[in-house]
C-alpha cells in the first residue's frame, strides 16, 4: 500500500488486496438485494449519471425535494445495516470509535461521472469522510474548499481508499470519468464507490 497526500486528501493506493475486494463484493450483495440501486435526479429534475443506494441508519437521496439524508429507501423500507467488513475499513483508516451512520454506494456505469461537489449535509464536519473504490478505474478530481481555482486529478483503482478529514473535510471533489471494463471485479463492468459518513 502507498499513501499519497493530494491537497490534504489522503489517498491510500492498494489499500485492499484482491481477496479483500472480492470479500467486500460478497458482503455487499445482500445490501444491494435489500436496497436496490436507484437512479436519482437533481432538485432541478436532471437525471444523474450514477445509480446509488445506501446502508446504515441513513441513506443519501436526491430528487425534486432536494439533496438530503433519509431513513428509508425511495421504494420504502429501512436501509440495511452496514456490513462489518465495511465498518472495519472505517475503524482502520480513521481510528474513530464512533461508527459511520451512512454508507453511500454509488455505481458508475459506462459514461457516468460526478461533478465537483462538497460533502456538507452532515451535522458535524469534525468526522472524516472515507471512500473505497471497487471495480473500474475512476479519475478523481480534487479542488479547493471554495469553488473554482486549480484542481488536481488522480486515478483511483479497485482497492484504493480515500480519507478526507481535517483541512480537506470540505474540499470540492468529483469523478470526471471511468475506464470502463478496466477491472474484472464486477462481471458487467463499472465502478462501485463506497462513501462512509457520520451524519448526526
Amino acid at each position: 500500500m502507498v499513501r499519497l497526500d493530494v491537497r490534504d486528501v489522503a489517498v491510500h493506493k492498494g489499500y485492499l488486496d484482491a481477496a479483500a475486494q472480492a470479500g467486500l463484493i460478497e458482503a455487499l450483495r445482500p445490501v444491494l438485494k435489500a436496497a436496490p440501486l436507484f437512479s436519482p435526479v437533481t432538485p432541478q429534475g436532471k437525471p444523474m449519471s450514477v445509480r446509488m443506494t445506501s446502508a446504515g441508519r441513513y441513506g443519501w437521496v436526491s430528487d425534486s425535494a432536494g439533496y438530503r439524508y433519509a431513513t428509508q429507501h425511495p421504494a420504502g423500507g429501512a436501509w440495511p445495516a452496514i456490513p462489518d467488513a465495511v465498518l472495519r475499513i472505517w475503524s482502520q483508516l480513521t481510528g474513530e470509535t464512533r461508527p459511520p451512520d451512512c454508507c453511500l454506494i454509488n455505481y458508475y456505469g459506462e459514461g457516468a461521472r460526478m461533478g465537483l461537489h462538497q460533502d456538507k449535509d452532515e451535522a458535524d464536519f469534525g468526522y472524516p469522510v472515507v471512500s473505497v473504490s471497487l471495480g473500474d478505474d475512476g479519475l478523481f478530481r480534487i479542488g479547493n474548499t471554495t469553488r473554482g481555482g486549480k484542481t488536481e486529478s488522480v486515478w483511483l483503482s479497485s482497492g484504493d481508499a480515500v480519507v478526507m478529514g481535517g483541512a480537506a473535510r470540505l474540499i470540492f471533489h468529483g469523478v470526471d470519468r471511468i475506464r470502463f471494463r478496466s477491472s474484472r471485479l464486477l462481471p458487467r463492468g463499472g465502478r462501485l464507490n463506497l462513501t462512509l459518513r457520520v451524519v448526526d
